[in-house]
This record gives structure tokens, C-alpha cells and sequence, in this order.
């Protein structure tokens, strides 16, 4: 700790002229003055003079290890902050190049919900004909009812085959609405964005 207090000292000192006062009120209150940074208020601020007695810097206090630990984290979080705040005018720059008004945006979005209906369509009528072939198996199997163990081998696979196109069928629509409400959701977001800019746009003074 010693040598780390001659070494801030040292350099500190080298920092200003040495026709510089040092003054400060030390633990004590009392107001001492020498010619370099003083010992006793190197937890303090110290005030250094011109040798007209004027103020020209001011020496701040020397962070032990746990304070200076403690600065350098609130000095890394005001970088990140700094950083998000940055991110986030760059991403609202990019919206308002993007989309100048909510038609613009809507259409976006119509586009990439689009393809995504056309799959879940596609699907349901896939998923129809499967209906449409189980309704054909289950009249077969009419004639086994009284025992359906009897009925042929193929016809009862295809029965199984059938139910499980279906069910995989209808996970997959399942799937595919989940991701139009994720879609919807990220316009949604991006939108309340979009019209915090566009009424901050509108109300400012346009030039004259």
C-alpha cells in the first residue's frame, strides 16, 4: 500500500509544476499547505494553487483497492450503458430509413406473414385429404367391427399411417401459428417504437 502511495505521489507531483501549493482540510479540520500532495488528505480532495493563489486543478482523493475495484464498475456499467444508448439510436435510425410511415410498415409485415399462411394452407388441405382417406378406411373396417383383429393387416397400417400423418399435420399448423404470433409480436414492438419516432419527428420545428 506504501509504494503504492509514493508511486501515486511521485506522479501526481511530476504532473504540475513544483511552484504549485497543495492546500486542504484535513480528518482534523485543519487547512494545510505545502508544496506537494499532502499525506494527510490523500482521502480527500486537495485543491492545488497557482503561486497567485489561484485555484488551477483540484488533486481528487486516492481510491484504496476496494474503492478503486468499486469506480472501475460503475465506470464499466456507464460504458455499457453508454453502448445500449448508442445500439438503440442506431436501430431507431435504421427503423425510420425503413419505414416512413405505418403503410410501409404494415406492408412488411403483410409480406412476411404471407408465406407463412400459404404453408399453413398448404397444410390444412393435405390435412383434408387425410380426413377424406380415413373416412374411406373407417368404411372398410365396418365390416370387421365385430372383431376388428380380423381385418386385414394393410388396412389397419393404413388406418395407423393415417392417424399419425394427421396428428404430425396438425403439430406443423400449430407450429407455423405460433410463428405468426411471434412475427406479430416483433412488429407490434417494432411499431410502438416507430410511433414514439414518428411524433418525436412531427413535433419537432421544421426549418424555416
Amino acid at each position: 500500500m506504501k509504494n503504492s502511495v509514493f508511486v501515486f505521489l511521485g506522479f501526481m507531483a511530476s504532473a504540475v509544476s513544483a511552484q504549485n501549493i497543495y492546500t486542504c482540510v484535513d480528518a482534523n479540520g485543519r487547512k494545510l499547505t505545502a508544496d506537494r500532495p499532502i499525506m494527510e488528505c490523500l482521502d480527500r480532495e486537495q485543491n492545488i494553487l497557482s503561486s497567485s493563489g489561484i485555484i488551477i486543478q483540484k488533486l481528487p482523493p486516492s481510491l484504496t483497492g476496494p474503492e478503486r475495484a468499486v469506480q472501475e464498475a460503475k465506470d464499466k456499467a456507464a460504458a455499457a450503458e453508454r453502448e445500449r444508448i448508442n445500439t438503440e439510436k442506431q436501430r431507431d435510425r435504421a427503423l425510420l430509413t425503413r419505414y416512413a410511415n405505418k403503410a410501409a410498415h404494415d406492408q412488411v409485415r403483410a409480406d412476411a406473414i404471407a408465406p407463412i399462411k400459404l404453408t399453413i394452407q398448404t397444410t390444412q388441405y393435405r390435412l383434408n385429404d387425410l380426413e377424406k382417406q380415413r373416412k374411406t378406411f373407417q368404411t372398410e373396417m365396418e365390416f370387421y367391427k365385430k372383431d376388428p383383429k380380423k381385418a386385414p393387416f394393410v388396412l389397419r397400417n393404413q388406418l395407423d399411417e393415417n392417424t399419425k400423418q394427421q396428428t404430425e399435420q396438425r403439430q406443423h399448423i400449430t407450429a407455423q401459428e405460433k410463428e405468426i404470433h411471434r412475427v406479430n409480436t416483433r412488429f407490434d414492438e417494432e411499431l410502438a417504437r416507430l410511433n414514439q419516432l414518428w411524433n418525436a419527428s412531427s413535433a419537432q420545428p421544421t426549418a424555416q
